[in-house]
């Protein structure tokens, strides 16, 4: 017999009750930017969907194949798929059977390539793919502050399209922009430093068509120390400066 106390089980058993506790079976949460790694044939993603390179498209990826020797041109996956999202902006599966086949690699070659790296967009991510970094770093100076309004200026909620097609919005781990924090992508645009209000901005601008310079938005030039330089503020020494005469060519 189980007697149930709070989260403790009591056994009754020739022993007499003898408690012990009950597991509970916990997972962690689906993440919105998470995707499958197999492919689902949907109306606009199928082997059927309409791609061909653009002439001038398919001489930039001739000649990204003549960087490799004979023989290793699956080396080319990673250059090809980047052209292929720049022209459609995402990469359907009849566009990895095209670069399979220019290659002249079996198909899952692609395949490997375009579900390890996130970089590949394998479904529509809107005119403007807004990614916005929750690491640690970001996350510790209000990554969640700045998601929130990005979600608010696209009408956009993660993972998910905004009504008019514009904006998609997804959450994705570091970017290389720790010392900028907080920081989110838009395509190839880096936006660092960024508040609320530069997120409005940034946004409202993108929705009237222009480009918002990008970088870091507080003032400064990269990623040096918000309160001022603390090295490499002299004029360099000059090539063989403190090196023995003896130890020059004569």
């Amino acid at each position: 017999m189980l007697i149930c106390f709070h989260d403790v089980y009591l056994f009754s058993g020739e022993r007499g009750l003898v408690p012990f506790l009950l597991k509970t079976l916990s997972t962690s949460p689906k993440l919105s930017a998470e995707e499958l790694f197999v492919h689902r044939d949907s109306t606009d993603n199928n082997a059927n969907t309409p791609f061909e390179f653009t002439e001038p498209n398919m001489a930039r990826l001739a000649a990204l194949v003549q960087n490799y020797p004979v023989g290793a041109q699956r080396a080319a996956v990673g250059p090809a798929l980047d052209i292929v999202q720049r022209q459609m902006g995402w990469v359907p599966i009849s566009a990895m059977h095209k670069v399979a086949e220019i290659l002249s690699i079996p198909r899952m070659r692609v395949y490997e390539w375009a579900t390890f790296y996130t970089m590949n967009k394998r479904r529509f991510r809107g005119k403007f793919n807004v990614k916005v970094c929750i690491t640690t770093p970001c996350m510790l100076r209000g990554s969640d502050i700045i998601l929130q309004a990005i979600e608010e200026a696209t009408c956009c909620s993660v993972g998910k399209l905004s009504a008019d097609g514009m904006f998609g919005v997804d959450t994705v781990e570091c970017q290389g922009a720790c010392v900028n924090a907080p920081m989110f992508v838009v395509d190839d645009d880096y936006y660092e430093d960024v508040n609320v209000c530069d997120v409005y901005n940034i946004i409202q601008t993108i929705k009237c068509g222009k480009i918002p310079p990008c970088g870091p938005q507080n003032g400064r030039y990269a990623a040096e120390p918000i309160s001022g330089l603390t090295s490499l503020c002299e004029v360099p020494r000059p090539p063989g400066f403190g090196v023995q005469p003896a130890l020059f060519n004569k």
